[in-house]
């Protein structure tokens, strides 16, 4: 082996920026951060070249002290923390003071600052040779500080051939914008890139204007399909906008998650959201969120990973279910427009003027603030009585045979007063309106007070029905209903095996089966939400599911999806043909359940068309 000897500064400097900077984007991020640390309100960039040739970061906040502009570009010199107390509790973005040092040891790197309201008592800093040595010079300027760096990587160039193409540098540079726009809204923005301006933003305070603000970096549809949520619950805190389900993403590239302002990657939180989505979401489709998670910065270690993107909660487990609770709980709440979610005693809230249907089917939402109250339950809304509604039964006629049959059970939670008729003239409309047609067996067309509904029937039943079938086993266990007539189940060998061993499960799931041969079963009662649908079918998916999942652990952590694939089976088929009492039935159904706007694998449930969307398609008005 060669002799130990000591690395020179600048080497030391550079190996430590192959950690925290490895294209311009990175460069920006550090800059920006410490400008938030100033306590700066205006921060304005310049990029030329995708940032390659210039990144020139200008802010107006505490400015650095003349003593301290030497220091300001040595290794693990920082003003923010001083000992191992102030590291376990950081509250501020940068910490480990190496951005500025690792930064100017593979660049040109310029620091003017200024602490002064005089502009004349600015001071100008640059590092140069090997040593690094810092040469300062006075420099005209206001208050605050300018970082200029040049020609990134000109004296590394292995790593400059891993920068890519102007566009894409820049795109991660707008990238690394948006996050802290979005990350600290008290703060104006402005972004140039060639000369062109690309981002101007004001600071804002109020919910609008940082609505306003999230719009022009997300884009408006984000915000007309978002829910806003502010929750405070033990010390913790969620605020901010999640999207409807309906409006979702083939990646997962507008998700972002702040903790104490700083923007993160975290397995735990990823998780927590996921299962938030989980049974409202389609296949393969993205959740899009704006977070802000506050807590005590004890409670979170910072000084996990060199770019800050990771951290670590001293409780993972409560944070989790906090942010779970709280998602799902938001999600289920979503209600049509004018049925606010838990209301108490109220009938059909009239529809509002101000409320804008969208293209995907999701009409505007009551944006009250959530309060924590747990996991979530089913809303108590009640509706109106039987004088609300015209005693003509001409236009539905009464309840039908079928009807009894269906709604009976499947539907019990409909009063068929309340439900059924058509109002009177002057009752008042709700949100899903009143069923008017039946298209092709598959879709109910409905009238409200702004438009047309359409509804998907069988997405909708089968929310219903899960969402029930849920509630049932959570309170009191799935209720089960003996058969007159038991059913033959011809089985393979596996699955009777499977079936056998899970007995007790399929007890707890309204099942009773029995074996009576190697290969065959007979099936003696089913759950009552199910009495409608092929016991022998709904059985074989059953164990199909038992036999994915594997052992009883996993089953019981997927036994919401058992629950679903029992609820597709329950619900009204395609070509059911209903009556308008029957279709009515559901559309009030669908106002009371949770997450009814999509059914359980994620599809929409319903859409809409206000009045002057179909007087456009045909040109009416002009």
């Amino acid at each position: 082996m060669t002799k130990i000897k000591k690395l020179d500064i600048r080497l030391a400097n550079q190996i430590a920026a192959g950690e925290v900077v490895d294209r311009p984007a990175s460069v920006l991020k550090e800059l920006i951060e410490n400008s938030f640390d100033a306590g700066a309100d205006q921060i304005d960039i310049e990029i030329e070249a995708g940032g390659i040739k210039r990144v020139l970061v200008r802010d107006n906040g505490c400015g650095i002290e003349h003593d301290d502009m030497a220091l300001a570009l040595d290794s693990h010199a920082t003003s923010k923390i001083y000992d191992l107390d102030d590291l376990e509790a950081v509250t501020t973005m940068g910490f480990r003071g190496e951005a500025l040092a690792s930064i100017s040891s593979v660049s040109r790197l310029t620091l003017s600052s200024n602490v002064a309201s005089q502009a004349e008592q600015g001071w100008l800093a640059r590092s140069v040779g090997r040593d690094m040595a810092v040469e300062l010079s006075p420099a005209a300027r206001p208050r605050g500080t300018t970082v200029e760096v040049e020609d990134l990587f000109f004296n590394t160039p292995a790593r400059r051939k891993f920068l890519r193409k102007e566009k894409t540098e820049f795109n991660h540079l707008d990238e690394v914008f948006r996050r802290n726009a979005l990350g600290s809204f008290a703060t104006g923005l402005s972004l140039t890139h060639n000369g062109k301006v690309i981002h101007s933003l004001r600071p804002c305070n109020e919910v609008l204007d940082r609505e306003r603000r999230i719009a022009k970096l997300l884009g408006q549809g984000f915000i007309d399909n978002a829910i806003h949520l502010d929750v405070e619950h033990s010390g913790y805190r969620l605020q901010g906008w999640v999207a409807q389900p309906t409006f979702s993403r083939s990646q997962a590239d507008m998700q972002y998650f702040f903790v104490n302002q700083r923007v993160i990657k975290d397995k735990v939180i990823g998780h927590a959201v996921r299962q938030a989505y989980r049974d409202v979401l389609f296949h393969g489709r993205q959740p899009v969120f704006v977070l802000y998670f506050s807590l005590d910065p004890s409670q979170v270690d910072v000084n996990v990973h060199p770019s800050k993107h990771e951290v670590r909660f001293r409780d993972s487990r409560q944070v989790h279910d906090f942010i779970y609770r709280t998602l799902h709980k938001a999600l289920a709440d979503v209600r049509p427009e004018g049925l606010p979610a838990n209301s108490e005693g109220a009938g059909y809230a009239a529809a509002s003027t101000e409320g804008q249907l969208s293209q995907q089917g999701s009409m505007a939402l009551a944006e009250p603030t959530i309060a924590y109250h747990g996991a979530a339950g089913h809303s108590s809304s009640s509706y109106p009585t039987a004088s609300h509604y015209s005693s003509s039964t001409a236009q539905g006629g009464g309840f039908s045979t079928n009807h009894q049959q269906l709604y009976g059970t499947e539907f019990s939670g409909s009063a068929a007063a309340d439900a059924l008729a058509r109002p009177a003239e002057d009752g008042e409309i709700p949100p899903l309106g009143f069923a008017i047609a039946q298209l092709k067996g598959i879709y109910i067309l409905a009238e409200n007070a702004e438009g047309l509904i359409v509804v998907d029937m069988h997405a909708a039943h089968e929310r219903i029905t899960y969402e029930r079938m849920k509630t049932a086993r959570d309170d009191s266990g799935i209720q089960a209903q003996p058969l007159l007539v038991p059913v033959s189940l011809s089985l393979s060998e596996k699955e009777a095996d499977c079936a056998e061993q899970a007995s007790e499960l399929f007890l707890n799931l309204g099942f009773e089966l029995q074996r009576v041969a190697a290969e065959s079963m007979i099936i003696r009662q089913i759950p009552v939400f199910l009495a409608s649908a092929d016991a022998e079918l709904l059985v074989h998916d059953v164990i199909a599911d038992l036999l994915q999942y594997g052992s009883s652990d996993r089953i019981l952590n997927h036994i919401d999806d058992i629950l679903s694939t029992m609820a597709c089976h329950g619900s009204v088929r395609a070509n059911r043909r209903l009556s308008i009492p029957e279709m009515n039935a559901l559309l009030r159904d669908m106002e009371r359940t949770e997450r009814s706007g999509q059914c359980n694998h994620g599809r929409p449930t319903w859409t809409a068309m206000s009045l002057a969307e179909l007087d456009k398609l045909f040109l009416r008005g002009r």
